[in-house]
């Protein structure tokens, strides 16, 4: 195991190609979260709500259902799939994006969230290299995506990810690993109350609620990560990129104006680059607006 860990630690390109192959392992397995865990979440409620109202649980409360139980199924013909039509990437080419029992396709997103994944954690091997600052943003990156796709169907950033990775981001960096300790704990706080602050201004202003409490924990969990340092670079990024694409979307495909769109995807997104190159990109943007 020494040798081998002593291998990718002087081979970076081997240890880039190991970090894609394992990508596409835990894509597949972020498959799985970003779809049961809203289900999950849901289950939990109604147990919650008929608790409280004294009711017996809905049929099949009971029944276990977690992100490693059942086995997954085809959700056309419930077809169980086995282990080798479950190979990221390459049963869907062979099965040409076809469930092989009912013929039913399979949606693109799987193929897509696990090539992601192994670019995410590429991209991460290749700018940190061997160690902890790698094995942290992989962590991350992996989280981030599975938030982006929940948020993007749900409109939904489960706790159950953005609280242990807030925390998780002050534990790395009580060794400075991205930030200081210092600077972590200041970005969750004000990440967390920055957002807060714009909601509640909204709110008094509009009478409406213009973001979730998710986003708010999602800029926190950043700030914890990358330090407060990171928060304007992130804010303005998704700011921009959420306009962009929410002004498109309008355009191109008459989406109305009232359906809301969710911003977690684009804080995740700036999130991701801050934590990588927010440094340089505020260092150019100094450069640029002050010369001198």
């Amino acid at each position: 195991m020494v040798q081998i860990l002593s291998f990718l630690q002087n081979e970076p390109t081997a240890f880039a190609l190991c970090m894609g192959l394992l990508g596409l392992i835990l894509g597949s397995f972020l498959n799985v979260v970003i779809h049961r865990l809203p289900k999950m979440m849901e289950r939990d409620w109604r147990a919650q709500c008929a608790e409280l109202a004294g009711a017996a649980p809905a049929g099949g409360a009971g029944e276990r259902y977690d992100l490693f139980y059942p086995r997954s199924r085809c959700p056309h013909c419930d077809h169980a799939i086995p282990a080798w039509e479950n190979i990221p990437v390459v049963s869907y080419l062979i099965q040409r994006g076809r469930c092989t029992a009912c013929g039913q396709h399979i949606s693109l997103r799987y193929p897509v969230v696990e090539v992601a994944t192994a670019a995410l954690l590429m991209t991460v091997a290749g700018h940190y290299g061997f160690g902890w600052q790698a094995l942290g943003a992989s962590v991350l990156s992996c989280a981030l995506l599975a938030l982006s796709a929940i948020d993007i169907d749900q409109q939904l950033l489960p706790d159950a990810i953005t609280l242990p990775l807030l925390w998780l981001g002050i534990g790395f960096n009580l060794f400075g690993t991205y930030a200081s300790l210092h600077d972590s704990v200041i970005g969750a706080m004000t990440g967390y109350l920055s957002l807060w602050l714009v909601y509640m201004a909204f709110k008094l202003a509009t009478g409406k609620e213009g973001m979730g409490y998710g986003d708010f924990k999602l800029l926190a969990l950043l700030g914890a990560w990358a330090g407060w340092q990171a928060l304007p670079v992130i804010i303005i990024l998704a700011s921009l990129v959420g306009a962009v694409l929410g002004i498109a979307l309008i355009v191109v495909k008459s989406r109305d104006r009232s359906v809301p769109i969710p911003f977690g995807p684009y804080l995740a997104c700036a999130g991701w680059i801050a934590l990588l190159w927010g440094h340089g990109i505020t260092q150019a943007y100094l450069q640029w607006t002050m010369p001198g």
